[in-house]
């Protein structure tokens, strides 16, 4: 039995991670899985055939040393996956813009990298709207994303130590979001597995679970569905996973985000997701052993 790495991180009491689930449909195709954090200093990546970027919901507060351990793993026997292309490519939520390009419909978005008052009073005149989104290029979990709104004081100084010389984007806020919610779609080596929809508890407008998101299995409509297999087809890598989130807007779909490198995949939500991963594995694997 060949031995593959689910890469995690040191503590995973504050969130919900399912990759457990893959134990099973794993070991049927041949795969002993072994979660293990990434900053585990003591793991000879030689010593595993495989490497898959999992549940490492703390990288973005270290992505240098993040990434010195990933061209580690690269360096060694193991197949990494996402690849490290994959991983540059996507660390940086600039990779939109270049999407953008290709027209994939994204939220509208100023991009900045220094943060002052002027700013925030420019993207309400752009945008014609005084509900705001402000969050760095490079996150997760929501982390240092805030809402700013009419009916709140907005506190520039505090803004300003989070985003000083920091890249950082101003979207409006999609009332979609609270009204239905954020689609996400997940797709296994190019093949579209299930999808979701996440809406945020009330007063809140983050739908991660971990801040009170309610989760919901879904059959996405056509239209959804064409909208995300365009933008797969758009990211300029192979992928072992993508998680592609959307926000209705108007009659169409704009892209929030392409989840290539950590994304939950909510395996617990569909039952027949564990297995699809699985095989979408092995054929991966398969291809890249083939190159």
């Amino acid at each position: 039995m060949k031995n593959c790495v689910l890469l995690s991180m040191d503590n995973l009491d504050e969130f919900g991670c399912y990759d457990s689930l893959l134990e099973k449909p794993m070991a049927a195709v041949g795969w002993k899985t072994h979660e293990i954090s990434w900053k585990d200093k003591n793991v000879d990546w030689n010593d595993f055939e495989a490497v898959i970027i999992r549940s490492c919901w703390d990288y973005q507060d270290h992505c240098e040393e993040f990434l010195k351990v990933l061209d580690v793993i690269n360096e060694s026997n193991a197949v990494l996956a996402n690849s490290l292309e994959v991983v540059h490519w996507n660390i940086n939520k600039r990779y939109l813009r270049e999407l953008q390009k290709q027209d994939v419909l994204i939220v509208p978005t100023i991009w900045e990298n220094n943060y002052s008052e002027k700013l925030i009073e420019l993207a309400c005149d752009d945008f014609n709207t005084a509900n705001l989104i402000i969050k760095p290029c490079i996150s997760a979990n929501a982390d240092d994303t805030f809402r700013l709104n009419p009916n709140s004081k907005i506190d520039h100084a505090k803004l300003k130590l989070v985003f000083e010389n920091r890249e950082f984007m101003i979207q409006p806020f999609m009332p979609a979001i609270i009204n239905e919610g954020e689609f996400s779609l997940f797709f296994f080596n190019g093949k579209y597995s299930h999808a979701i929809l996440k809406t945020p508890k009330t007063n809140d407008f983050r739908v991660q679970e971990e801040h009170g998101g309610r989760l919901t299995a879904i059959n996405p409509e056509e239209k959804l569905m064409q909208t995300a297999i365009d933008a797969l087809e758009k990211i300029p890598y192979p992928t072992l996973y993508a998680r592609l989130d959307f926000v209705r807007s108007g009659d169409q779909f704009a892209m929030m985000e392409a989840e290539l490198i950590e994304p939950s995949l909510y395996f617990n939500l569909d039952e027949n997701s564990p297995q699809n991963f699985a095989e979408a594995f092995i054929s991966f694997f398969d291809d890249y052993l083939s190159k």
